[in-house]
């Protein structure tokens, strides 16, 4: 999956594709990950009238994102099941140590600090910081539903990739909560981007005809789910 960087930016981009390459392996990715990550925040992005500053911004730090976790070499990251405690806490140390990395390879603030925010919440119950609503920058909240989408519709050791129909329920369902309304809402109007479909389990016939349609995301913000660790 190729990026197209400005002749400025070429160095840095390349650099940051070849770190991105040894995290998916890490992380046991079967395709690309942040690479799909970086065109679906960048296509967002582009909904939003970003500056072209914000968009490799957002660009770059989508390629960083999971650094922490390459540099933190925990073998629960790998391990099929869900976390215990310790391990949950001890992941959400990644973001943090990611910004530390992301600062080590070349990155400029901007970049470290969506690197250290790509797991805030709109509802504020995210890290490291608890931040909330539009307290998370903008392109923060671009990459928590680029990143959150790419993950449920890719394949890994542990599990089959979703479908696209059920990683956009889930980003309805969570908006409000975990991702910002609006944001979901501009993801979910996206047309013509390939890395919508590129991995994603394809829909058999009896899940499409079973399948509801999912509620309508507003900006109100639902009744509050029990959270559900995933590593993404």
């Amino acid at each position: 999956m190729t990026i197209e960087f400005a002749e400025a930016e070429r160095a840095a981009g390349d650099a940051f594709l070849r770190l991105a390459a040894k995290t998916d392996e890490f992380e046991g990715y079967k395709h690309p990950h942040a690479a799909r990550v970086a065109r679906l925040a960048d296509a967002l992005a582009a909904r939003f009238r970003l500056s072209r500053a914000d968009r490799t911004a957002v660009v770059f730090a989508a390629l960083l994102h999971d650094v922490g976790e390459l540099a933190m070499k925990r073998e629960y990251i790998q391990r099929p099941g869900p976390l215990n405690e310790s391990e949950r806490l001890d992941l959400q140390r990644h973001p943090v140590i990611g910004e530390q990395e992301a600062a080590r390879a070349g990155a400029d603030r901007a970049v470290q600090l969506l690197v250290r925010w790509h797991h805030e919440w709109w509802s504020g119950a995210g890290y490291p910081d608890a931040l909330r609503g539009p307290q998370i920058p903008l392109p923060a909240r671009i990459l928590r539903v680029a990143d959150a989408y790419a993950a449920l519709t890719d394949e890994r050791p542990f599990r089959a990739a979703g479908t696209e129909a059920e990683a956009r329920k889930h980003l309805t369902l969570w908006a409000g909560i975990e991702f910002d309304p609006q944001v979901v809402a501009a993801f979910l109007s996206l047309e013509g981007v390939p890395e919508l479909r590129s991995h994603a389990r394809t829909e058999t016939r009896a899940e499409e005809e079973a399948r509801p349609e999912p509620p309508a995301v507003t900006a109100d913000e639902p009744e509050q789910r029990e959270v559900v660790t995933e590593n993404f």
